[in-house]
């Protein structure tokens, strides 16, 4: 046998091998379709239809995406949901459900209705021109309407109780909202506004609970005080000491505990329906990668778009300067995680995944 030959047969088997788990979790129907609610660290493009600044349907993001296409994700390639829409064999990349285009088959298996900038606060999603989760949830609404008058009402209820639902928000209720304007922080202390945007939290999935929901994934606050923005912003010297500021970690925190008690009340409260909610974090591995430096990064405080200081939806455009190899970024623009990093926060979260579908 050549050389040759034997190198092409090797390529063939790699090929299969990384095909093969797609395909065989495709046929064990562990959920129906994925929905998606929340702000930019799950929006596929749904902004790209909405006049507002918060959009990124323009390189370099997308640069490392399929055919290098900006789709709107604000990455460098795909988002952690469209990994997880793969690990559970329901569709390759997870759409935006304003893209019109879109056929009652990839309706079917799943959208996501999160917009960039959004947030459980009313008030946050009006600071930038983008859809509340109030209006996500109109949109799943009509979402299901379409469903109904193509599939029936019957199927399409079996669709939703099968589906898995992933929430992912609330960073910008406070990096955006509470500790830059001083609207909120007139009536609410920080505690009470953490009170505040938790009856949210509730409110939003009791509502996706009455539609029908039984798979809920729920994503908790990152590491706030370790986004490259938020050190730049209140660094004692933003060039030359990049540190997490730890008082927005412990925000983070703070929030996510409360947020686990919340989520375990509901769980108990709504067994009796087959519900299963499950809380993921994404602080845990997000330091894990910042402090601990694993998995190879060498960048974790500063975007690989630009400066990497400040850069994030227009400011990082075709004119910026992009690191040679995002690879070896925590974060893409000064806000958002990078391919790589979103595909290690996937992974994390499979056996929560697991946890609520299998």
């Amino acid at each position: 046998m050549s050389h040759f030959l034997q190198f092409l047969i090797v390529l063939l088997l790699i090929f299969f091998m990384l095909e093969a788990p797609i395909q065989a979790q495709g046929k064990s129907n562990l959920v129906s379709a994925i929905f998606i609610f929340g702000d930019s660290t799950a929006d596929p493009g749904n902004n790209n239809y909405m006049k507002t600044p918060f959009k990124s349907n323009f390189l370099p993001y997308g640069k490392d995406f399929l055919n290098h296409v900006p789709t709107g994700r604000f990455t460098n390639g795909m988002l952690a949901n469209d990994f997880i829409a793969r690990y559970v064999g329901v569709k390759e990349y997870v759409p935006p459900y304003l893209d019109q285009s879109l056929s009652i088959e990839e309706l079917k298996t799943g959208v996501s209705f999160a917009s960039a900038g959004s947030g459980f606060d009313p008030l946050t999603p009006t600071i930038s021109n983008v859809l509340s989760l109030s209006k996500q949830l109109e949109h799943f609404k009509e979402y299901q309407e379409k469903m109904e008058a193509a599939i029936g009402k019957e199927k399409t209820q079996n669709l939703i109780n099968e589906a898995l639902f992933l929430v992912s928000a609330g960073t910008n209720d406070f990096v955006v909202n509470y500790n830059t304007l001083p609207i909120r922080r007139k009536n609410y202390t920080l505690s009470a506004y953490t009170d505040f945007l938790l009856q949210h939290v509730q409110l939003f999935l009791q509502e996706l609970l009455d539609q029908g929901a039984r798979k809920i994934g729920m994503v908790g606050l990152p590491p706030m005080g370790c986004l490259p923005i938020v050190i730049t912003l209140h660094s004692d010297n933003a060039f030359s000491k990049r540190d997490c500021i730890d008082f927005y970690s412990s925000i983070a925190r703070d929030y996510n505990s409360k947020l686990q008690n919340k989520l375990n009340v509901m769980q108990i409260g709504f067994a009796k329906l087959g519900s299963r909610i499950a809380y993921m974090d994404i602080y845990g591995p997000l330091m894990d990668m910042i402090l601990g430096y694993k998995y190879g990064f060498e960048k974790a405080n500063y975007g690989c778009c630009g400066t990497g200081l400040m850069e994030a939806a227009f400011l990082c455009n075709p004119n910026s300067y992009v690191c040679p190899n995002a690879s070896k970024y925590v974060f893409w623009d000064s806000i958002h995680p990078t391919e790589i990093t979103y595909y290690l926060i996937s992974q994390a979260f499979q056996p929560k995944i697991d946890s609520i579908t299998k």
